[in-house]
């Protein structure tokens, strides 16, 4: 194991198991050796490859999309645009190029970067360095009130999520665990809880035996104060993620390193860990807290809403062939149902004045 897993697992020999969530939280912001603590994980040479570094075309036509949600706020300005989770810098960079076209806006908004990350902070600055007046914080509740336009990419699935499981007894929590004979890490079970109930969504309290739910107390608690930011001062979020409309059973908790399936408790740190967004559940807690929610919709269908196909033929316009082909893979793996375009969606939340945003009506 790596020197995380054994520090994991001397603490959980002196206090016992802990739960999946806090696994989690270790394995990816560990201060010293959390992945995403200690370097780039993004791109082709990394682990992963998110919507932005696939093509420009994302962030710009998520540029526009605040464009035309700032105008329909009433134009206010001063405006806050907050990303969650901005990776490299990509989105942002591009959503800010494409605004361009509408210089008031841009000149309406402030960036805010919420970044837990010291190697990606220093990338996301390297990225917008020319020009781009911006603000960074480790955390939402240290953004400023204001109107506000949030994005989220892929942000939400590397929350921290506990598990529970459906046993004949009760629900009961996964947790991490040593492993036969106290050697590396395991799963295991905990006891039966009323908390575990409490927390499993009412429409699953009653599956069957062997069946897992997985509940993200982070991401529930984020969406929260995003739908009171945005009840008391106006603006509106996107959130674009993979994962399902409705609540549902299942266990997807995973590992991914260098592009391909890894072991979930194997060298923590090592590895990114995901879980599917359950976006029914972000949406209660929004709208709990005063706003509005919208979809979620099929990231292909939000993007052609948006405009990619008209985006895809202006870059093609001046491109040469290779060049044209590359935009046309880059649309395909965006939008297609076999790519992107269906596992990825998109949740709206607004104002409960605002109306639905573009690509949600």
């Amino acid at each position: 194991m790596t020197a995380l897993g054994d520090r994991l697992a001397a603490r959980i020999a002196r206090f016992g198991p802990i739960t999946v969530a806090d696994y989690m939280a270790e394995a990816l912001t560990d201060p010293e050796a959390g992945y995403y603590m200690t370097g780039d994980p993004f791109g082709a040479g990394g682990d992963f490859v998110t919507a932005p570094e696939v093509s420009q075309m994302f962030g710009e036509l998520i540029g526009l999309w605040c464009a035309d949600t700032w105008a329909r706020m009433g134009a206010p300005d001063p405006v806050l645009l907050v990303e969650l989770g901005p990776g490299r810098g990509t989105l942002m960079a591009d959503a800010l190029r494409a605004l361009r076209v509408t210089p008031d806006c841009r000149a309406a908004l402030r960036p805010h970067l919420v970044e837990i990350s010291p190697a990606l902070g220093a990338r996301q600055r390297q990225t917008l360095a020319a020009g781009v007046d911006a603000s960074w914080h480790e955390r939402l509740d240290r953004v400023p009130e204001g109107p506000l336009l949030v994005i989220a990419n892929e942000f939400f699935d590397a929350l921290p999520i506990r598990q529970f499981e459906r046993r004949p007894e009760g629900w009961c929590e996964r947790l991490v665990a040593l492993g036969p004979g106290g050697k590396g890490l395991a799963f295991a079970l905990g006891p039966p809880s009323a908390q575990a109930q409490i927390l499993i969504p009412a429409t699953l309290r009653a599956a069957p035996a062997g069946a897992v739910v997985e509940v993200s107390a982070p991401g529930i608690a984020i969406a929260g104060e995003i739908g009171r930011r945005l009840a008391a001062h106006g603006g509106a979020a996107l959130i674009v993620d993979y994962g399902h409309a409705a609540p549902r059973t299942g266990a997807t908790l995973q590992a991914v390193r260098r592009h391909a399936a890894h072991d979930v408790l194997a060298e923590p740190g090592s590895a990114d860990l995901t879980a599917h967004v359950d976006f029914a559940a972000l949406a209660r807690a929004a709208t709990e807290a005063g706003a509005r929610a919208f979809g979620p919709v099929d990231q292909g269908e939000l993007l052609e809403a948006l405009g990619i196909g008209a985006r895809a033929e202006a870059l093609r316009g001046s491109a040469s062939p290779a060049e044209a082909a590359t935009v046309d893979a880059a649309r395909h793996r965006l939008t297609d149902g076999a790519e992107m375009g269906t596992l990825f969606k998109a949740l709206a939340l607004s104002h409960p004045d605002l109306g639905a945003p573009a690509g949600f009506g």
